[in-house]
């Protein structure tokens, strides 16, 4: 098991629990908007638990009320004073985020988005890359790019992927705020709740079934759908075949049909 929920982070707290890793985005007083360093300690929290089968599960949340207003305009003019210059300072912050998310998108956990108050730009890619996303009913969505003058680079592909191109350009080129149940009509969100506790109820109970599928089983079943219009389908359903007959044959094929046919629940259950 891995020791992540003892280092120290400057932008984020982090907590595992029965399985369950939670990351929180502690920069409130900017609504929670990514910063070079957030950006790096999300990406070591996910390097250190990619092996990790104990963790089961990984919450994504925001501090004091916001998910995440996307990225931190002014730390990026900030570290353009350092030894780079000026645009390859902004180049890196902006790949860093676009590695991050796609290391999110490929984690072998549930990832859990609890999204609350502000879910813009670089927020609403991470709810877009979130296995499951759970919305409180006041938080907004938004791709709010555009209206600063800017590109919406490292999230756009995601947006695409998760609701279409036709809706993607939609709140991408009019920088769109859209509410919860709208989110959800497009697809961003699976869940929308009343309140906080409603919000928190919702989660214990995604969490609750997350535990009903084996930790491998459910790694290579996101790895098999992340391949989905990017291999060759006869390809992709031969490797499909390959790792079905690998799964049969490991540990956790062998418990879960035996749990199966005994009746019981498998030893991944708790």
């Amino acid at each position: 098991m891995s020791n992540v929920s003892q280092q120290q982070y400057r932008e984020i707290l982090v907590s595992l629990t029965q399985g369950v890793l939670t990351i929180t985005f502690n920069r409130p007083h900017k609504k929670n908007a990514m910063n070079l360093a957030l950006v790096k300690e999300v990406m070591a929290v996910f390097s250190d638990i990619a092996d990790d089968t104990s963790v089961r599960a990984v919450v994504i949340c925001g501090s004091e009320g916001n998910f995440c207003a996307g990225g931190d305009i002014s730390d990026m003019h900030s570290e353009a004073s350092n030894k780079e210059t000026k645009q390859q300072a902004i180049w890196h912050f902006n790949r860093s985020f676009g590695r991050m998310i796609t290391q999110v998108n490929h984690a072998p956990q549930v990832v859990i988005t609890q999204l609350e108050g502000a879910v813009l730009g670089g927020g609403l890619g991470l709810a877009c890359v979130s296995d499951i996303a759970i919305a409180h009913q006041g938080a907004v969505f938004a791709m709010p790019e555009t209206g600063l003058g800017v590109v919406p680079a490292q999230i756009a592909p995601f947006v695409v992927t998760r609701i279409g191109l036709t809706q993607a350009r939609r709140l991408a080129l009019l920088g769109e705020r859209i509410g919860a149940a709208q989110s959800k009509d497009l697809g961003i969100v699976h869940f929308v709740c009343d309140t906080p506790e409603a919000l928190q109820q919702q989660l214990d109970q995604v969490l609750k079934q997350v535990q009903r599928g084996a930790p491998k089983a459910n790694a290579s079943t996101k790895a098999l759908m992340l391949k989905v219009a990017t291999v060759e389908l006869e390809t992709l359903l031969d490797e499909a075949a390959d790792a079905f007959t690998r799964s049969l044959a490991s540990d956790e094929g062998q418990e879960g049909t035996q749990a199966f046919l005994q009746k019981r629940k498998p030893s991944w259950c708790v």
